[in-house]
């Protein structure tokens, strides 16, 4: 075996490239990621006349924390069901996992100090360091085993168990999930309290950047088990390793509050006494209460930022997440129409919506795979070329009603009335009202009814086919192409239109366990074809890449950006008195 410092840990050529410079549009993101903070968004608004710390019981925060707002509530804290990026940046506030990110993205040492790869790159040893839970106890191997064989036991039915399995590639992982294995047969072993082994069952090249994406978080199971149901739903029920400790916070808290760990094993470099989270729905209320200091960061869009561009204090930054639409095609006979399909993705005036509506420095994207976040063999992006899939994925309101036409008459119908589920924040209700408008425009006889749900809801609605139409979205949880590619693969918990097929299924397999799987060049190219497919098949209707319009106060430095699994990271940050 070939010793390794994770502390220098390098992914190879295909696996990163993580900054979203300039995200498309409008003000650029700065280059230097690590020197000021944002968040953004909402889910349900204080009452009128307080505050949203005093409208839920939060904790009062202290004049130096940061006080961070959020678009939408944490989901779950439990890092082997949660799945959106808000719950995974809370649980990355408080616990590490056996790598982090540096502020340019890359894999470096957290609970593994160290690690070994073989030489046939098939098993990683990692050498934990001292380091404790916030009860005192001592961080072990036993506690990853105890936390992967949760993500893959069918039981949980975690989400995210194809992160070990179709992504990870951990052995007999897959074998697990289906249920033809015990979860005590996954290819990792504590050889003791701090030796790590994890067996693969071929080379991953990204792997060291999935040891810092939350469903690879260790969890003490005697802590766990102490819990039963109630486990990561309160103060109480969460232990922290990490740089900061959960003390106020009930589940669809409208604020909670983080504490520093003066434990944490490199609490030396936290420099905040503490993270203030406030969730707001009203964009408008978030910017007062910017303005008067409540709150030190806040997402603006559409008009605002007309009203706050050329302040000094606003920024845009690349959030790295894709928009979308996803159609229903197994349970909706229309939508398993292929030229139906194709009418409304042509229909779609993609820089209408960026520029007319959200005005934040989004990219209009055309591509299944968004721009500027993986980077192939030869160091060029994935997805520069935004034209590649123009004859189907291109605003021509011509083309569109020519698809439409003939799909009508393929169902032999002459009107269709989908409805659209959509989150129930301020910016895609906005978007979801220009979709239904150049929707009902360009293509005669359709009605486009918009249903607004809170997130959780839209998210099952989706996840069980109850929907025919879906505004949603997609952020990258490691840097190459299968993080979105991964998805359309028959029968992944995220192909939320039932697509399937073989083809696709097969080129997917012959890049992840097939031959392509050491050959950069050869993977890079036959994604390619596997994105074609899905492109072709209007599978999606791709709407444009996130960025962020914050507004940032002066006094903020070293929060960390990443478009890329932690969209931010505030082991670094500060704030002046």
């Amino acid at each position: 075996m070939k010793k390794t410092k994770a502390a220098l840990a390098l992914l190879t050529a295909a696996a990163m490239m993580v900054s979203l410079a300039g995200c498309g549009g409008g003000t650029s993101a700065p280059t230097d990621t690590s020197t000021t903070a944002a968040a953004g968004g909402s889910e349900a608004p204080a009452e009128s006349g307080e505050s949203p710390a005093e409208s839920d019981g939060g904790a009062s925060s202290g004049s130096s924390d940061l006080n961070i707002m959020l678009e939408t509530p944490v989901q779950s804290l439990d890092p082997q069901q949660a799945t959106d990026g808000t719950s995974f940046e809370v649980i990355a506030d408080y616990t590490d996992g056996l790598m982090q990110m540096d502020e340019d993205g890359q894999a470096v040492a957290a609970i593994a100090e160290s690690y070994d790869l073989s030489d046939d790159g098939l098993t990683y040893t990692f050498h934990l360091r001292d380091a404790k839970w916030s009860n005192g106890e001592p961080v072990t191997a036993a506690d990853f085993v105890f936390a992967w064989q949760r993500a893959v036991d069918p039981a949980v039915a975690s989400e995210y168990a194809y992160m070990l399995s179709d992504i990870g590639q951990i052995k007999n992982a897959a074998e697990i999930i289906a249920g033809d294995m015990d979860k005590s047969e996954l290819g990792v072993t504590a050889v003791d309290d701090k030796t790590l082994e994890v067996q693969l069952n071929v080379p991953v090249s990204y792997f060291l950047s999935l040891m810092y994406f939350p469903t690879f978080y260790p969890v003490n199971e005697a802590f766990f088990t102490s819990c039963g149901d109630t486990f990561a739903t309160s103060p109480e029920t969460t232990l922290s390793n990490g740089a900061f400790i959960m003390d106020s916070y009930e589940p669809a808290a409208t604020a909670f509050h983080l504490t520093k760990n003066a434990d944490y094993w490199d609490a030396g470099r936290v420099k905040l006494p503490g993270l203030n989270y406030q969730v707001i729905q009203d964009s408008q209320q978030a910017l007062m209460s910017y303005q008067t200091g409540d709150l030190d960061m806040t997402l603006v869009n559409g008009e605002q930022v007309d009203q706050v561009k050329e302040d000094p204090e606003f920024l845009t930054i690349g959030a790295g997440y894709l928009w979308y639409v996803s159609p229903n095609m197994d349970g909706v006979p229309e939508l398993n129409n292929l030229n139906i399909r194709l009418a409304l993705t042509s229909a779609i005036d993609r820089e209408a919506i960026t520029g007319d509506v959200l005005k934040d420095g989004s990219a209009p994207t055309y591509t299944a795979v968004p721009m500027q976040f993986a980077a192939g063999p030869d160091g060029s992006d994935f997805s520069g070329d935004q034209t590649k899939f123009a004859d189907v994925c291109s605003f021509d309101a011509v083309k569109a009603a020519d698809y439409w036409n003939q799909g009508l008459e393929e169902l032999g119908i002459t009107q269709l009335t989908l409805d659209m589920i959509v989150d129930a924040d301020d910016a895609p209700q906005k978007v979801a009202q220009v979709l239904k408008e150049q929707w009902e425009t360009t293509l005669p006889g359709l009605t486009v009814n918009l249903t607004v749900e809170p997130k959780k809801q839209r998210v099952e609605d989706m996840q069980n086919g109850n929907f025919q139409l879906g505004l949603t979205r997609w952020g990258p949880d490691y840097a190459d192409p299968m993080t979105y590619l991964g998805m359309w693969i028959t029968d992944n918990s995220n192909n939320y239109g039932l697509w399937s097929n073989a083809e696709y299924d097969a080129i997917i397999a012959e890049c992840t366990t097939g031959d392509l799987c050491t050959d950069a060049e050869g993977r890079w190219a036959r994604l390619y074809d596997a994105e074609k497919l899905v492109m072709d098949e209007a599978v999606i209707f791709p709407l444009y890449t996130q960025c962020n319009a914050e507004m940032m106060s002066a006094k903020v430095t070293g929060v960390e950006f990443h478009p890329v699994a932690l969209n931010r990271v505030y082991k670094n940050a500060a704030k002046a008195d």
